[in-house]
């Protein structure tokens, strides 16, 4: 089932009245977990570059859509190759800073994935 997100501030991201101080992907169904940005900070030296492996680690087979929350203001971005990755897969994806595509994630429908960074 797919979780309702509450709300979201420089810090924090709450999903069906919990309240997570972390990024946080959700899964397929519905599962929150803590996002393994270190995937991406180990190439890059920043959590703000989405790379190749962390790309293959946020995907699940059957995902249609993937939403990506940048952040407050919008600083995260997707590497070209996790770019080309998603695209390979043929899922759709879409970035919005993280207080838009919380707005997103509501209303959307489907075999959705979502990863949110909740600072920056």
């Amino acid at each position: 089932m797919k979780p309702k997100i509450d709300s979201t501030s420089f810090g924090s991201i709450t999903v069906n009245g919990e309240t997570f101080k972390y990024d946080i992907i959700i899964r397929l169904n519905g599962q929150v977990e803590k996002r393994e940005k270190g995937l991406s900070k180990e190439l890059y030296g920043t959590s703000h570059k989405i790379s190749l492996d962390e790309a293959k680690y946020i995907y699940e087979e059957g995902t249609e859509k993937i939403i990506i929350g940048t952040g407050q203001t919008g600083f995260v971005k997707l590497s070209e190759e996790a770019e080309d990755f998603f695209t390979s897969k043929k899922c759709g994806i879409e970035l919005f800073p993280t207080p838009w595509a919380i707005e997103r994630w509501n209303e959307l429908e489907g075999r959705i994935t979502a990863m949110f960074h909740i600072t920056c």
